[in-house]
């Protein structure tokens, strides 16, 4: 007797017949091709990070170690931008730390979600970022959103950790990386990811409060300071939220 294998399903609901199979393949192919796309459009990125980090005097070696270890684009790019500026070293890795953190609240969903085995989960978690979470929590059921998630983390890994090392090798040929505006194509992809997530008031209240002290205390204070303050946006409008109720 064959055995089929059982697309994502709620308890209790019948076996798919023929076209249910059907369409539960053309949904595998769905997912894989949307993986594909924000892992490949997202990945190339990864050349502008290599430029960008020779331009502020990371070597190439450091910068391939960055992006093969610590693989979180916003926070890279945040430490980078810092040294560029002039920023002390402890400063600028402590605002990309503090960036970086996001995605140990990804992780908490996600385990849930994926419900991956002990085994694999050391190794999912070096994948858990903005894009792999955006496309994991699309998805309509667990094995699909394990299907997302894996692609879409593979792609981008390798593709960022490929082009980080050919950015950093052809910046010389570039010249000037700030003329170019490379700098700006990791947050870019970070707020576009982001963006469609601030559904409620308090979310964007967040992100403009946010905003408002990173770009306002830019001037004024040492390179990487405005990143760690911008964090209490968050508190402080909880704390609002709070008194209002």
């Amino acid at each position: 007797m064959a055995i089929r294998e059982v697309p994502d399903r709620a308890p209790g609901q019948e076996v798919p017949d023929g076209a249910g199979a059907e369409a539960a393949v053309t949904t595998r192919a769905a997912v894989v091709r949307d993986a594909l796309g924000v892992g490949v459009a997202v990945g190339l990125s990864g050349f502008a990070f290599g430029v960008t980090a020779a331009g502020s005097g990371v070597s190439t070696l450091q910068a391939c170690v960055l992006s093969l270890l610590v693989f979180t684009g916003a926070s890279q790019f945040a430490l980078v931008g810092a040294l560029a500026a002039g920023g002390n070293p402890f400063t600028a890795a402590a605002g990309a730390f503090f960036l970086g953190t996001r995605n140990a609240f990804y992780g908490l969903r996600l385990s849930q979600l994926l419900a991956l085995p002990k085994g694999v989960r050391p190794f999912a978690a070096h994948w858990v970022i903005d894009e792999t979470t955006a496309v994991a929590l699309a998805q309509p059921g667990r094995k699909s959103a394990r299907l997302g998630f894996t692609v879409t983390g593979l792609s981008l890994y390798v593709l960022w950790n490929l082009t980080t090392l050919l950015g950093a090798l052809g910046a010389e040929a570039i010249g000037d990386t700030r003329a170019w505006g490379l700098d700006a194509a990791g947050p870019a992809v970070f707020l576009a990811l982001l963006a469609p997530m601030l559904k409620t008031s308090a979310e964007r209240a967040v992100a403009a409060l946010a905003v408002v002290l990173g770009l306002g205390l830019l001037p004024v204070l040492p390179a990487g300071v405005p990143v760690l303050v911008a964090a209490l946006a968050a508190p402080v409008i909880l704390w609002l939220k709070g008194r209002r109720s």
